[in-house]
């Protein structure tokens, strides 16, 4: 059971560093995408407004150069209107051009040619009305059924299928001596363009999901080496820590048992000021000495050495002695210390750290609760859950900080923090406890008027902690 525990922890270790490189490798590859998909939209764009400049400007020549053929052939043969130019010969045929239409001043057709001549009815229809300013191209769109092939010669649309197609129309006035004549409309066959734009999108699609796989890839590799210093400097710390508490443990044992020595002579007894220097002495080695020991604590569960005890035993029974042990800290603030359990709770798993996560959370209670306030440790055990349940009357906690007080070394009022005596460890360690037994831990606190910290935890630990571990 040891070695599944140490095992757990150490592929709970790996999965900080597996988890960090992840968040850097989306990361990375974020950035990369972005950067691709802004490439990919402004190559697009820049196409389709290039593209359909270019047939505008083409479509514009050529409206210009129909129209000036319409007026140079009605100056050449001294005819002042539209009428009767539908028997003249005059040939108007651009290249691409799907229709072109003249009407005289009443908005009657007076001449005019179309590739497919079935539609025309859909185009005049389209061209109602409308008398365009200068440069006022329109687009349009037409669901047309292309006749068989020999209804329509050598027309560009050789199929017998339905089809739409977009049509890019532009419209010149016909002025003669200065007066306004009738109309000349062009319309352009555009489908090519945007059959274009399609297959551009999926090309530059298909290579956005080929450059993404790529930065995927490249992201994955900047990341591991990435963490490489980190796992590094990480490992060195936990070393460092680790090393560091448990040497130090051994000069503070020392002492505090020469102090507790001292203190059983009779000259400290004569001495009233040399018994004060003693007793602050002793109250800052056993603080330091807390301090330590929740150093090593957490520099063991980093390197995956802390082993987990797993029994059964009665839950209610260990409360009632901490609760006794932490009285005396309650009634020194002169605190109602309340407790509320069933007679027996019988829960499995390590019986030392469930103890030492009710010390803290008393502790941290009674800490932040001011003179003369209450405290009340409530245990409520259910079939398949034990809640614990710490409430007091202290300081408070601010809302924005519930998520960042489980740090470690974080305090939510760093000056209040350092009077009473906190380091910003104990939560830490307690949220600790509490994940190795597969459990939860909450808080719901409003400043000034106190805090209620919520755990729950599953009866049957040790079958809740193989599915917390392999999860």
């Amino acid at each position: 059971m040891k070695n599944k525990s140490f095992l757990r922890r150490k592929h709970q270790q790996a999965d900080i560093f597996k988890n960090t490189q992840s968040r850097l490798t989306f990361f990375y590859s974020g950035l990369m995408v972005l950067f691709l998909s802004l490439f990919v939209i402004i190559v697009y764009f820049l196409v389709y407004i290039i593209v359909l400049e270019d047939q505008k400007k083409e479509l514009g020549e050529l409206t210009h150069h129909e129209s000036r053929i319409i007026l140079d052939y009605l100056a050449d043969n001294a005819i002042k209107e539209l009428q009767g130019l539908e028997s003249q010969q005059i040939v108007l045929a651009g290249v691409d051009q799907f229709f072109y239409y003249v009407v005289d001043t009443d908005g009657d057709l007076i001449m005019g040619q179309e590739t497919i001549p079935q539609i025309r009815p859909d185009l005049l229809q389209l061209l109602q009305g409308w008398i365009p300013r200068k440069n006022d191209v329109r687009e349009e769109t037409l669901q047309i059924t292309f006749p068989k092939r020999e209804e329509i010669g050598k027309g560009p649309h050789r199929i017998g299928d339905s089809q739409t197609v977009k049509l890019m129309i532009d419209g010149r006035p016909l002025f003669y001596n200065g007066q306004f004549i009738g109309m000349l409309y062009i319309g352009k066959d555009i489908s090519f363009a945007y059959h274009l734009f399609k297959w551009l999108l999926v090309i530059l699609t298909l290579l956005a999901v080929l450059f993404f796989g790529i930065a995927l890839f490249i992201s994955r590799y900047m990341s591991k080496k990435a963490m490489i210093p980190i796992s590094k400097a990480f490992a060195r710390q936990q070393e460092f820590v680790g090393d560091a508490s448990h040497e130090l443990r051994t000069p503070l044992s020392i002492m505090l048992s020469s102090i507790n020595a001292m203190e059983m002579t009779d000259s400290m007894n004569e001495d009233p000021f040399a018994r004060k220097l003693l007793v602050n002495m002793k109250t800052e080695v056993k603080r330091m000495t807390k301090l330590v020991s929740d150093l090593l604590t957490l520099a063991r569960t980093d390197s995956g050495m802390m082993e987990r005890q797993q029994e059964t035993f009665d839950f209610f029974k260990t409360a009632e002695k901490v609760v006794g042990s932490v009285q005396s800290l309650a009634q020194a603030k002169q605190i109602r210390l309340h407790f509320e359990a069933s007679s027996s709770i019988q829960v499995n798993g390590d019986s030392e750290r469930l103890t030492q996560l009710l010390y803290i959370l008393l502790d941290n209670a009674i800490k932040y609760t001011p003179d003369g306030g209450e405290i009340s440790l409530l245990l409520k055990g259910q079939k398949k859950e034990l809640t614990i349940i710490v409430e007091d009357t202290g300081i408070g906690i601010p809302s924005d900080d519930y998520d960042r007080i489980f740090d470690r070394f974080y305090r939510s009022d760093k000056s209040r923090s350092r009077s009473m005596g906190g380091y910003g460890l104990g939560l830490a360690i307690a949220k600790w406890i509490v994940s190795t037994h597969g459990g939860s831990i909450e808080v719901d606190s409003k400043p000034e008027q106190g805090s209620v910290f919520t755990v729950r935890l599953p009866i049957r630990a040790e079958e809740e902690n193989e599915k917390h571990f392999s999860s």
